[in-house]
């Protein structure tokens, strides 16, 4: 018996690698969102500065990571291209022209800042400040709304749980933005951007319960789902997780902050994937049993996955230790 029949036979190890995938994917979107998710609030907090010398400060603190998040982005969609193909080609098919606003607002937020840095003519440096705010803002709330229309099984651009949600994620990039800055400044900036944090998180919590009430009333269909013991749990764990940030940023507990903000992103996502399995595409009536490739390639696909993702684990380790620790005086982008 050949190799090739072997990983036909069946799933590696008897696993049920139709939900491994689900739950990685998941996984995935979800390390996006967090780490190019503080990303996006120190964008969004560009705005909240007039000084030069603390926007520089915002920008060094992001200089070596930002493009670097966004593999995670790449790594998504590649997972979803090749272990549920028909899902890849249906949904991005359907909403292109979100797909199309979400990458816009992407090379707007990654082109700024170069372009910022590049002279010193007031002008200039505004219009770019202002670009770099405008991608950064733009690009969670295009996902938010991207992720609403996913989850409804939405066919429309545009809808009221996708507006509600694409603000909730810009208030979570906020949140975890200021996490991170925290950790990355010292002194009278880190100190001001307590309050930021606090009222971002306010408008997160009361925009997720607008949105799970939504749900509830209008999408009977998620009715089950959203009173789960697993969504209830994640829902509960979002509220203490609200409160450890709270206190922890009130203490100034810095790591313990961002942690905490890592845990409200995927506690977001694991409601997500909670709300929306065993369908993977709602409005192809798709399943992840029904969606997912057949044996072969998806044993291929999760032998390559058990290589690849450690070492993507142990570039994000070494970029991660080469450029921990604050930001330094005079430090820029």
């Amino acid at each position: 018996m050949t190799s090739d029949h072997w990983l036909a036979d069946g799933p590696l190890w008897g696993l049920p690698l139709a939900e491994v995938w689900f739950g990685l994917l998941f996984f995935i979107f979800g390390m996006f969102l967090f780490l190019d998710g503080f990303d996006f609030g120190v964008g969004a907090l560009f705005a909240t500065r007039a000084d030069e010398h603390e926007r520089e400060q915002f920008l060094a603190a992001i200089g070596p990571f930002w493009d670097g998040n966004e593999v995670w982005l790449v790594v998504f969609g590649g997972a979803m291209f090749a272990a549920f193909p028909a899902v890849y080609a249906n949904l991005f098919s359907r909403h292109y022209l979100l797909m199309f606003a979400i990458l816009g607002a992407l090379i707007l937020r990654g082109l700024a800042p170069e372009m910022y840095e590049q002279r010193e003519d007031d002008g200039w440096t505004r219009w770019w400040g202002r670009a770099f705010v405008v991608g950064s803002i733009a690009t969670p709330f295009f996902l938010g709304m991207f992720t609403a229309n996913w989850l409804l099984g939405a066919t429309t651009l545009v809808t009221v749980p996708g507006i509600v949600v694409g603000l909730a994620l810009v208030a979570l990039t906020v949140v975890d933005g200021v996490a991170y800055l925290r950790v990355k400044t010292r002194g009278d900036l880190r100190d001001d951007l307590r309050s930021d944090g606090y009222r971002a998180l306010v408008a997160y919590l009361a925009l997720i319960v607008l949105t799970l009430g939504y749900v509830y009333a209008a999408a009977p269909q998620l009715r089950a789902a959203l009173l789960s013991p697993l969504v209830v749990a994640l829902v509960v764990l979002t509220l203490l997780l609200g409160a450890v940030y709270a206190v922890a940023t009130n203490r100034d507990r810095y790591y313990v902050a961002f942690g905490a903000a890592a845990g409200l992103v995927f506690a977001l996502v694991g409601v997500v994937a909670g709300l929306m399995y065993p369908a993977i595409d709602p409005a192809g009536g798709l399943t992840v049993e029904s969606a997912i490739v057949s044996t072969l390639p998806l044993n291929l696909m999760t032998i390559g996955a058990a290589i690849l993702l450690p070492l993507i684990f142990l570039y994000f380790g070494v970029l991660y230790s080469a450029f921990s620790g604050p930001i330094e005086a005079g430090e820029g982008y």
